[in-house]
């Protein structure tokens, strides 16, 4: 056990030294938080797979499919899969013409500085769910390793976590994420292999029947489905930590094929941890809890040097993911609030605030990732909070002229209040679709009293 906490230790400590040795070459806010829009098909294409192929697809999927059978992995890896196509087949062109710093920054251009920060208000708590899942998947890697107490483990990695992030902004982030998805890619492949190996009958002779059913069986209504389906993929399509990635890249072609080159890589990748999860229930009968079924798989087949290799390739999901989810809540809070209010300030404070951000929003991820039920749970809130309205107005923004300011925050405010009173209140079993509904309805009804008033008012005399 010294031996694999050694090896990772060793691993983050050179992760660490990457993203220092490239963090020279920040200059400016926008070097740190766009990487200078420099990203070539190679980083583009890692870091979108790097950064979305994190804890809820290695730890979280693998997990809820040995529990609930493949319907536990229709969020990931299928639905995010989709969702990065989806982002590069519609969004990645439009928004990187656009030249934003930050996603906020078209609310202020389409809309006004209202919209942009109220906006904002609904962006940073979805980014706490997600990095809190990732830093929570940190600790449950290192207990498994070490046998540790959990809670001290999620501690730990909190601290590496923030760490980690402060260091080289999204330049750094590009490079870490390209060493991260070949050592991920090469462990998951490397464990693939020897379990399968392992299984003299086959792996399919592990898997039953009732756990191939994608969609839940025919007991799952078709709303139910749908919400399942819409949380991942309309949730998560526009969401800052992907459309930044589009917003870095050098090119808008970059942009949109590097895109699709990670959506399928992701799918391929993702299919490992689907079938460690099929076959789990036979391989580890009754595990209390199953959050930690990949890394007790890979401890009990593989050898010690590739189990450290294996424990280096999760950490890369985690490190990859958690970064950049910080780094974004932090760029909102930096670039879109604080700077605004203190003009004047040089690039290099603006860095340094950056940073600032990232520290705090690594102390209150950690404290989520404390308190939440599970890695998985954290994930499907990160993907339904707030998204709804953040999705209709990202749309609108970019392809309909129709709507104002009334009609973003009616949209904003709609999709959060129907989404907390489904989810909380009325316990309803799809309330992101009806989330949707009330957002999008609440921006044409709207965007239509805006369009009779200003019609109104061009045919009133004088």
């Amino acid at each position: 056990m010294d031996f694999m906490l050694l090896a990772i230790l060793g691993y983050v400590l050179m992760q660490l030294g990457i993203g220092a040795y490239i963090s020279r070459r920040i200059k400016t806010e926008e070097d740190y938080l766009v990487a200078g829009r420099s990203l070539g098909y190679g980083l583009t294409t890692f870091t979108l797979f790097a950064t979305w192929f994190g804890a809820e697809t290695c730890i979280g999927a693998a997990g809820a499919i040995y529990t609930d059978g493949l319907s536990g992995g229709s969020a990931d890896p299928f639905g995010y899969a989709l969702c990065i196509l989806l982002m590069g087949l519609v969004f990645a062109v439009p928004i990187w013409k656009r030249k934003l710093t930050t996603l906020a920054d078209l609310f202020r251009q389409r809309y006004s500085t209202t919209v942009e920060r109220t906006a904002i208000a609904l962006m940073i708590p979805g980014s706490m769910f997600w990095a809190a899942a990732q830093i929570r998947a940190f600790g449950q890697v290192l207990s498994a390793t070490s046998g540790i107490d959990v809670t001290l483990t999620i501690t730990i990695a909190a601290g590496i976590v923030i760490v980690y992030t402060m260091f080289g902004g999204l330049l750094a982030d590009a490079w870490t994420d390209l060493v991260q998805g070949i050592v991920l890619i090469a462990g998951l492949v490397t464990l693939f292999v020897i379990v399968a190996g392992n299984q003299s009958a086959g792996i399919g002779a592990l898997i039953q029947p009732e756990q191939l059913q994608l969609f839940g069986g025919p007991e799952v209504g078709w709303l139910e489905v749908l919400e399942t389906w819409a949380i991942p993929v309309i949730g998560s399509v526009t969401a800052a930590e992907l459309l930044t990635r589009a917003i870095a890249a050098r090119s808008p072609q970059v942009a949109q094929r590097s895109a699709f080159m990670a959506g399928g890589v992701y799918l391929l990748i993702g299919l490992i941890p689907v079938t460690i999860g099929l076959i789990g229930a036979s391989l580890m009968p009754g595990l209390e809890d199953p959050e930690q079924l990949l890394p007790l798989v890979a401890r009990q087949y593989l050898p010690p040097v590739l189990y450290a290799l294996f424990n280096g390739a999760l950490i890369s999901a985690i490190l990859s993911t958690v970064d950049s989810v910080l780094l974004v809540a932090a760029s909102l809070l930096s670039h879109n609030i604080i700077v605004p209010l203190r003009p004047g300030l040089t690039e290099r404070q603006k860095v340094i605030i950056a940073r600032a951000s990232v520290a705090g929003f690594g102390v209150l991820a950690y404290i989520m990732a404390i308190h939440a039920e599970g890695v998985y749970a954290l994930v499907e809130e990160a993907s339904a909070f707030g998204s709804a309205g953040l999705f209709v107005i990202i749309v609108c923004s970019l392809f309909i002229p129709w709507g104002g300011v009334y009609s973003a925050m009616k949209a904003l405010l709609l999709g959060i209040s129907a989404w907390v009173l489904g989810a909380y209140v009325l316990d309803t079993s799809y309330p992101y679709i009806v989330s949707l509904l009330a957002a999008g309805g609440g921006y044409a009804a709207a965007a239509f009293v805006e369009t009779q008033v200003t019609a109104r008012w061009a045919k009133a005399p004088g």
